[in-house]
């Protein structure tokens, strides 16, 4: 009885010593950085929304104030931002399509054994390593009417009538910048969705082979759904980086023509740095922000259902 009311003080003692060791020590040692995240990341994302209900126009320096959801009623009855609005789904929507099932592809053929296998995954991941003003540059000079190759190549399979811009064609305009993007991101679904499948136990599809398992009910019992977690959490990634992506598209077409290749992005740029209303643009990359917020959550809660199944 006297040895164990004497281990209590010892026990109330060593809990404190415990706590600051294990709990509060490895927060001091990360706190620099997350002080660095903070003022690099946070500081100014609450300063941007701030700039969302005021009125901050370089062309206007004296009407600058809190404005409340001035700006958000504007942007409701804006017809170009719902213009935008819609180009920017088309616009992800179609390079996510293409460059997912173009890398799952990918990856598959070089997690075979092939003559030849290094060239073409170094061709694969060559596309990632160009910068991306480039890679626009490029691109736009492929649909050129006068000296790129495409729209001769496209009129001669009979696709088009006459080689024409096709960057200049409203109805046409965004398939420019979409080519020039799937090209740009299929290395990053290759590169994830091949480590992926390197991860897989070859002893599965043996004893998926000794049961008789054709090589599409392999695919599909055992390959998706060991990478359906990192299918979710690639695609998202993706979805949000091609959303807030407006270098292509500026360099290749400005937003035109008449507004058939603006985006959310593009549009804030535009209204920020031509317009100098920073307040409106703000506006504008909050909702950009709310709606990619609700997508990746919709996807997480997708993905954690994938993972118990």
């Amino acid at each position: 009885m006297n040895s164990a009311k004497s281990a209590a003080p010892g026990a109330s003692r060593a809990r404190p010593s415990f706590y600051l060791r294990y709990m509060v020590e490895p927060y001091l040692y990360i706190s620099p950085a997350l002080v660095l995240i903070g003022l690099v990341m946070l500081v100014p994302l609450v300063i941007g929304i701030s700039y969302a209900f005021q009125s901050v126009n370089l062309l206007r320096p004296f009407q600058s104030g809190w404005v409340g959801f001035d700006n958000f009623q504007a942007l409701w009855s804006d017809r170009k931002f719902w213009l935008a609005l819609t180009n920017t789904f088309w616009w992800t929507l179609g390079s996510i399509f293409f460059q997912f099932f173009l890398g799952l592809g990918l990856a598959l053929l070089l997690n075979t054994q092939f003559h030849g296998k290094r060239l073409v995954q170094a061709l694969v991941f060559l596309p990632w390593a160009v910068p991306t003003f480039l890679s626009a540059l490029t691109w736009a000079w492929l649909f050129n009417p006068t000296i790129g190759p495409l729209p001769h190549w496209l009129a001669a399979l009979g696709i088009l009538p006459e080689p024409f811009n096709i960057l200049g064609d409203p109805d046409l305009a965004m398939w420019g910048p979409v080519t020039a993007n799937v090209w740009f991101g299929i290395p990053f679904f290759a590169i994830t969705l091949l480590a992926a499948l390197q991860s897989i136990p070859n002893e599965l599809y043996e004893a998926a082979e000794i049961d008789g398992a054709t090589p599409w009910q392999s695919f599909t019992k055992i390959t998706l759904p060991f990478l359906a977690p990192m299918i979710a959490i690639t695609v998202m990634l993706r979805t949000i980086w091609i959303a807030n992506f407006a270098d292509l598209i500026f360099v290749m077409t400005g937003g035109g023509p008449a507004n058939s290749t603006q985006i959310l992005s593009t549009y804030i740029f535009t209204t920020a740095f031509r317009k100098l209303d920073f307040g409106y643009a703000s506006a504008i990359a909050v909702a950009l922000l709310a709606l990619l917020m609700l997508y990746a959550v919709i996807l997480l809660v997708l993905r954690r259902k994938l993972v118990r199944i």
